[in-house]
């Protein structure tokens, strides 16, 4: 199957299985950063919960800026990584406070995606999964980011090729899929991936999309049929 036809039909299959997806109401463009930053590495539960600490220990993102790093450490220890991730918020809320001028990335708005992901990306900490994140959720701008399950999903489907690496793929997924169907894609893969395609041993015989997958058809159907 062209590859194009089966990312328009695992997206279908998955609408057809999941419905369409709703996620939270979308963040201002700042929180979103901060929040995505926080993410890496970690689950949504302990994201959310250091992320709410300190929206709760800093009455500004100004203040969460200008704190004693170790203040903003403690705060976030429970998404863990914290002695790496309390320097590079703080370091990337400076840089766009010099950019800038203020503390707002609310100009991002009236660019094109492309040039607002460039203005994202130069900063150290924030990759392409970080400002596709941005880019779709918080600004509405199209961008498909991919997370370690999308990678995973999509390398077991064959929708991708085997040995590209994950900061490739965004791109490559932005030109395989159509902008129209990069959010519930995105959301509908990660749940996948999640609830059925995991890890570990994942639940092949009740995937929407086995006869559409290459580990489906390569590795769980000749060993299901070796199994007495």
């Amino acid at each position: 199957m062209q590859m194009a036809r089966r990312a328009r039909a695992v997206h279908q299959r998955l609408l057809d299985f999941y419905g369409y997806p709703q996620w939270r109401n979308p963040f201002p463009p700042l929180d979103e950063l901060v929040s995505t930053i926080l993410s890496q590495n970690t689950n949504d539960a302990n994201r959310d919960v250091a992320f709410n600490a300190l929206k709760q220990r800093f009455p500004t993102w100004e203040a969460l800026r200008d704190a004693p790093v170790k203040q903003v450490k403690a705060a976030i220890r429970p998404a863990g990584l914290a002695n790496q991730k309390a320097p590079r918020i703080q370091a990337v809320l400076r840089s766009i406070t010099k950019a800038r001028g203020e503390l707002s990335l609310e100009f991002l708005r009236d660019l094109p995606a492309e040039e607002a992901r460039a203005w994202l990306t130069q900063f150290k900490g924030v990759g392409p999964k970080t400002a596709a994140i941005v880019l779709q959720f918080s600004l509405g701008k199209p961008a498909f980011p991919v997370d370690t399950h999308i990678y995973r999903v999509t390398g077991r489907i064959g929708l991708r090729p085997a040995k590209m690496n994950v900061e490739k793929a965004h791109a490559y997924f932005e030109n395989l899929f159509s902008p129209d169907s990069y959010y519930a894609a995105h959301l509908n893969i990660i749940r996948l991936g999640r609830e059925i395609c995991v890890a570990r041993k994942p639940r092949c015989p009740e995937c929407p999309l086995k006869n559409l997958c290459d580990y489906y058809e390569n590795v769980y159907k000749p060993a299901a049929a070796k199994s007495p």
